[in-house]
């Protein structure tokens, strides 16, 4: 039989026809006891809508790693490889992630401390603020207003990503997102500060995601050419390089002013371990193309010439190109990101306590977004597998039709 999928509570600022196909919440089944034939259509349903919502969700570590790793059998390691995210203090991932000791493709993130969880007797957890990583910052007086002034307090985006370590592991196919703890409070005002003046109504401590689809949808004719032609290579282990540097006020991609760690100061990497994946990664039920770039962790661009069948009117990088200049690289890859992440196009979820949200991490960008004071306990596990392959790129019938 299959499964029953409503559609996700759409929030007032979003554009509902643009979000039509964003993200179902399934009803009437138990994620952690699944038949093959649930999977099945769960697996398809996560493919089609990029992300799926299973509320009220009772599910062990050890259950929510087999879920996980259904989508990709052969997977085992975390993402970032296991046991690995306390062990480099030098990645800005370091204060972010706690790992369940009995499970370690599991992780615990959230804020303040929580005790007697689940093998950990104590575990201070950071939710991540943008002052630690942005170039400029919103005030306090703005982040956390006095009551009686009646405005809601603002935030921003932290950083628009991929869960991937991008640096000799592939990318995950699914992150799944269990809630054990959400406080509640006011909502906030997510500012963009880039001159635009949008903003976003969110939730406390909302995940935001955008859809890699849309992203790709958007771009005017001339760069789904280059999206089309176009490999990313990503710098070697990119956590640890990108540290000293500092974000864009959205959150997508870095600011361009010579921070980052230099490669011969880096912890020891081989080439062939570098991720050079495609810009553009197909869905693997539906053959769709999906912008996917972590815009932090890129360092250059390899584009491939035109077909010989393509017309060369307005073509951008004709005979292709080898694009180097990290300020050259970052500032074509936000142009093409930017429109995609419009307040009307964000999906902002508003956690509740037992939610379970399964997303498709190789067609989605997502941030959190928020600001805790230090008493506001906040937990979640959360679990991706890197993959036993790289990413599908576009087909030479894909390059032909987009070039």
């Amino acid at each position: 039989m299959a499964i029953s999928l409503l559609p996700l509570p759409i929030p007032p600022s979003a554009d509902a026809a643009e979000l039509a196909n964003f993200g179902r919440e399934v009803v009437g089944l138990d994620p952690g006891n699944l038949t093959p034939e649930q999977f099945a259509d769960m697996r398809e349903a996560l493919y089609k809508y990029d992300a799926l919502l299973f509320r009220n969700a009772s599910l062990s570590p050890e259950q929510q790693y087999a879920l996980t790793k259904a989508f990709d059998a052969t997977s085992e390691n975390y993402g970032h490889g296991n046991n690995k995210t306390g062990s480099t203090a030098k990645s800005i991932l370091h204060p972010d992630l706690k790992t369940i000791p009995r499970v370690p493709q599991v992780q615990l993130i959230g804020n303040g401390t929580v005790y007697d969880h689940e093998g950990l007797a104590e575990a201070r957890l950071k939710h991540p603020h943008h002052k630690t990583f942005h170039k400029t910052v919103i005030s306090p007086e703005d982040e956390f207003p006095a009551p009686e002034s009646g405005r809601p307090g603002a935030t921003r985006f932290y950083r628009w990503h991929i869960d991937a370590a991008l640096y000799e592991l592939s990318p995950p196919r699914v992150t799944t997102l269990y809630a054990l703890k959400v406080p509640r409070g006011p909502a906030q005002v997510c500012r963009y500060d880039d001159g635009t003046g949008d903003e976003l109504a969110v939730p406390l401590g909302t995940t935001a995601f955008v859809s890699g689809r849309k992203m790709f949808e958007l771009l005017p004719r001339e760069l789904k050419s280059v999206a089309v032609r176009t490999r990313v290579r990503y710098a070697p282990h990119p956590y640890v390089w990108m540290a000293p540097s500092r974000s864009r006020s959205t959150g997508l991609g870095l600011e361009s002013e010579g921070l980052e760690m230099k490669l011969e100061e880096l912890p020891p990497w081989e080439e062939g371990k570098v991720k050079v994946l495609p810009m553009l990664w197909k869905v693997p039920t539906t053959g769709e193309l999906s912008f996917q770039v972590h815009p932090s962790a890129i360092s250059e661009l390899l584009i491939s010439p035109l077909p010989s069948s393509a017309s060369r009117e307005g073509a951008l990088y004709p005979d292709g190109a080898h694009l180097t200049d990290l300020k050259t690289v970052r500032e074509l890859v936000y142009s093409m990101q930017r429109p995609a992440i419009a307040p009307h196009l964000v999906y902002p979820h508003d956690w509740n306590e037992k939610d379970l949200f399964l997303f498709h991490n190789r067609g989605v960008l997502h941030t959190v977004v928020g600001a805790f004071r230090d008493e506001e306990v906040r937990a979640f596990h959360q679990c991706n597998l890197a993959a036993s392959d790289d990413p599908e790129g576009p087909s030479e019938e894909d390059v032909r039709r987009w070039a």
